[in-house]
């Protein structure tokens, strides 16, 4: 399953009856956005993130920890958790392992993930055998902090690297915890494709085959379909929304760039292949002229169809698992969309 990427309690340019009819079921918000904005406790006294932005369906809140290590030299992180400057205003922050839980129970998502540190690539073997020991020491704190276990699952997260010995270490550990389900981080974040597939095989192989698998910020179609073939569940990413604001359209011959020229005078469907609203309605030379024109409906009719279009093709591939022909299915897709196939 693919879940589309609300980050501050909203898919960009989509409306909950967007996700509706694009097939969305998971939608992620994230904690530390909504930490710093609105804030925790306006969200809880919504009623929680479904009631305070109207969607009625499952949610997943992040643990704010990329966002937190993201800020690079602007954080200090001991083991009690990470201190940071807000970047809204230069306040000093911290956020730990216990804060993090604190703050997702009172935004009340269905699923909720453990505070994990996200290394760099590349990282020195020592460097990653410590922050993925930290890790599992900050997994545990979370776990013990947790406050609703009955009503939100909190995901354990794989670290450890581009090292297998530490991956399985930090998964064997993490399933002795007993985490409902188990994400996997610190992938696509600068290496390259075959480096990111070996870590995300080590990690989903050392998990429980009975439990959730989730990959975490991956949204590429290869990326998606290797990964599945990896044995992982669950993916999310802000790649189709973000694609869309730049003119960038998923299909399935490939990628377009529907600002080009050539498709001023193309009165053809956007991809003929696709049932969303804005391939049902809209031609190419229309989508051309908006966002010539720069008009906001065109970033809202491509984030429309991207959302889609990633959804459907996650139906189309459990349908192919279902029926034994995973293996052909995602070698002819790829050939289909241009992607080079190499059998991963």
């Amino acid at each position: 399953m693919f879940m589309p990427v609300g980050t501050q309690a909203t898919v960009k340019f989509l409306s909950p009856e967007d996700l509706y009819e694009a097939g969305a079921g998971v939608v992620l918000a994230n904690t530390y956005h909504l930490w710093l904005q609105p804030g925790e406790e306006i969200v809880h006294q919504a009623g929680g993130v479904q009631k305070f932005m109207n969607y009625h369906g499952p949610m997943l809140t992040d643990s704010g920890g990329f966002q937190v290590f993201s800020l690079a030299d602007a954080r200090k992180i001991n083991e009690d958790g990470v201190t940071f400057k807000n970047p809204r205003n230069g306040d000093t922050l911290f956020l730990s392992p216990e804060k993090s839980i604190q703050i997702q129970n009172k935004i009340g998502a269905d699923i909720i993930m453990s505070f994990d540190e996200c290394i760099p690539y590349p990282a020195t073997y020592e460097y990653a055998k410590a922050s993925m020991e930290r890790t599992l020491r900050w997994a545990q704190r979370g776990k013990d902090a947790h406050a609703n276990p009955d009503t939100q699952a909190l995901f354990g997260i794989v670290q450890g690297g581009d090292y297998e010995d530490l991956r399985l270490y930090c998964a064997e550990k993490l399933t002795e915890m007993d985490f409902p389900g188990y994400a996997i981080g610190g992938t696509s974040v600068g290496e390259d494709k075959e480096t990111m597939l070996r870590m995300v095989g080590w990690s989903a192989n050392a998990l429980p085959e009975d439990k959730p698998r989730y990959l975490m910020g991956v949204g590429a179609v290869n990326d998606l379909l290797e990964s599945i073939s990896l044995n992982i569940d669950m993916f999310d990413c802000v790649l189709p929304t973000r694609l869309a604001r730049h003119g960038t359209l998923l299909t399935s011959q490939g990628r377009i760039n529907i600002k080009k020229a050539v498709y001023k005078d193309d009165f053809s469907p956007l991809d003929p292949e696709c049932d969303c609203y804005c391939c049902r309605n809209y031609t190419k030379a229309y989508l051309n002229h908006l966002f010539r024109a720069e008009e906001g409906f065109g970033t809202r009719l491509l984030s429309i169809h991207n959302v889609r279009f990633l959804l459907h093709l996650m139906e189309e591939a459990r349908t192919a698992i279902k029926e034994d022909r995973y293996a052909t299915f995602k070698q002819e897709t790829l050939s289909k969309m241009k992607f080079d196939y190499r059998g991963f």
